[in-house]
């Protein structure tokens, strides 16, 4: 008996204290990418981040596996998008049984606090994705990241209050890079304001806002419902009374009905990413926006 108590005294004295210097990352785990790429941007060396969907998926339709309750076990934090878009998250941290990681306890993160949410309708009844509570794609206007990167800054100094400064430090230095790009970003949509476009998910609402884009439908019925024959002669008609020439959709959604749409008018499909991962280029928070605008930009500039 003594020496089993020496063994676990020994094994304990091998865990590093939270905060001091030279300990583990933080382990940090995400629902999205997205909000993975700002955890790291926010925590540098400091947090081991992931996220639970893989990028080239649609996380509103994820279904978690066993192993992802594992991956919530000894997360310092967890962090997820909010607005209806991650509901399978509580089914997790419901049977993770850890309180500090559910919804209110300690070392849980809702990134969508203090966001001004668009499309807010109350209730959302029937099939598809329930957007009742607001357009939950926030994370896509890159002025949100200010938001978003501020609620991280607290979460992470709440759980490792020794390193707010280096936290503080690296927030400040990405809104700096952010506010840079922004800029050239909007002097490359400029051309596109006000054009109108096609899209097969309601994905652009923020980004349209920001950019002052005119997405003037959807392939979507509604949010999650495939088009109806109906639904497509609908957007014919008005794609050939609007002169509209760009369709966007994203790698995971079907190809299909924008094929059909497109060979019946003569517009470009333009694949953009709502997520971090969900092409090649999109590599982080930053690269996202720098696809999507020159993937958009080019696409208009070679339309008929």
């Amino acid at each position: 008996m003594r020496i089993a108590w020496i063994g676990l005294l020994l094994a304990l004295s091998l865990v590093p204290a939270a905060g001091a210097a030279g300990t583990a990352a933080l382990r940090v785990v995400s629902t999205t990418t997205d909000l993975q790429s700002l955890v790291e941007a926010v925590g540098g060396e400091r947090v081991a981040a992931s996220a639970i969907v893989p990028p080239a998926q649609d996380p509103e339709e994820y279904q978690p596996r066993p192993q992802d309750l594992n991956r919530l076990r000894d997360a310092a934090l967890v962090v997820r998008v909010g607005v209806d878009y991650d509901l399978w998250l509580d089914r997790l941290l419901a049977q993770g049984g850890d309180p500090a990681l559910k919804r209110g306890g300690a070392r849980y993160v809702d990134a969508s606090f203090a966001i001004a949410l668009l499309d807010v309708r109350g209730s959302a009844v029937g099939p598809g994705h329930p957007h009742g509570s607001g357009n939950p794609h926030y994370w896509l206007d890159p002025e949100n990241a200010e938001i978003i990167t501020g609620t991280l800054l607290e979460a992470l100094a709440r759980v490792d209050g020794g390193n707010v400064r280096y936290y503080e430090r690296r927030r400040n230095a990405f809104l700096d890079k952010l506010k840079s790009r922004r800029q050239a970003w909007t002097r490359t949509l400029a051309p596109l304001q006000g054009v109108p476009l096609i899209a097969y998910h309601n994905n652009w609402a923020y980004f349209a806002r920001r950019f002052r884009l005119n997405f003037a439908g959807y392939i979507e019925a509604k949010p999650g419902v495939p088009p109806s024959p109906a639904h497509l002669a609908g957007l014919l008609a008005a794609m050939r009374t609007q002169g509209i020439r760009i369709i966007v959709r994203q790698p995971y959604e079907p190809e299909r009905d924008a094929r059909f749409l497109a060979e019946r008018t003569g517009a470009r499909v333009v694949t953009l990413a709502a997520s971090v991962g969900a092409v090649a280029q999109a590599e982080n928070y930053l690269s996202l926006f720098d696809h999507n605008v020159t993937a958009l930009a080019n696409g208009y500039a070679g339309s008929p």
